[in-house]
């Protein structure tokens, strides 16, 4: 193995600060759209309009996801991903043709995480980016640590996928329920949107349906009672979808 210097990818960067995100398309105005868009939403975006310059940028900082335009002037991005995953596992999202079934598939079955198709949906994109960065998040977790929540009288258990109260005894919850209020509360009062609920709440990635969410959310207000000061733990925020509304503090 070369010098750390002669690594094509930098080491994963941290999760204590804003997600960095790579756009990487040709086309310079779906680029600074789909970039200003994410930088709006808090992240941290660097774009890159080739292969080449993908390759500088990750030589210098690190990025936690890369958006992949498979069609690049001088390679192709496929085998580009293939290059970057041997030495890293930054979060991959391909973005495609939409007639194009080949490039989903292999794109798929050799470096990407997931994909989405041209013309580009920017609430879809952003959807399945959190619900990437949250999977790569717990998937990184180090073994020796649990990751732990609490809020009220409630102890959400994110290693084990438990919750309980401090009093004793566990709150049963099906793995969508587990879920969603995973994603809530982990999200610290900030309003998520439907969509991206409904990616995380998917069994299948792409299957996704809104509907499903607001009836996790009605089936948790009924397992979760309200504060004594009568402030709602999930709240309805009209034209985005759910928030945590109460404090939480991680252990």
């Amino acid at each position: 193995m070369g010098k750390p210097e002669d690594r094509l990818v930098k080491a994963p960067a941290s999760h204590d600060r804003r997600p960095r995100l790579m756009v990487l398309e040709d086309d310079p105005v779906t680029r600074s759209m789909i970039a200003r868009y994410f930088t709006n939403d808090g992240f941290d975006v660097q774009e890159a309009a080739s292969a080449a310059e993908c390759r500088a940028i990750l030589r210098r900082s690190a990025v936690d996801l890369i958006f992949a335009d498979i069609h690049l002037p001088d390679a192709n991005g496929i085998t580009l991903a293939q290059e970057i995953r041997a030495e890293s596992p930054v979060g991959i999202i391909f973005v495609t043709q939409q007639d194009n079934e080949v490039d989903r598939v292999v794109g798929l079955e050799t470096a990407g995480d997931d994909y989405v198709t041209k013309p580009v949906n920017l609430r879809e994109l952003m959807a399945r980016s959190r619900a990437l960065l949250r999977r790569r998040r717990l998937d990184s977790a180090p073994g020796n640590r649990r990751a732990i929540m609490t809020f009220g009288s409630y102890i959400l258990d994110l290693t084990r996928r438990e919750l309980s109260v401090s009093s004793g005894g566990q709150i049963p919850l099906t793995r969508g329920e587990f879920d969603l209020l995973a994603a809530l509360v982990e999200a610290g009062g900030r309003p998520l949107y439907r969509d991206f609920l409904a990616e995380v709440v998917s069994s299948r990635p792409g299957e996704s349906d809104t509907r499903t969410v607001d009836t996790l959310v009605s089936r948790l207000r009924r397992k979760l009672n309200h504060q004594d000061d009568g402030s709602a733990m999930i709240v309805t925020v009209t034209g985005i979808g759910y928030r945590f509304g109460i404090v939480v503090d991680s252990a």
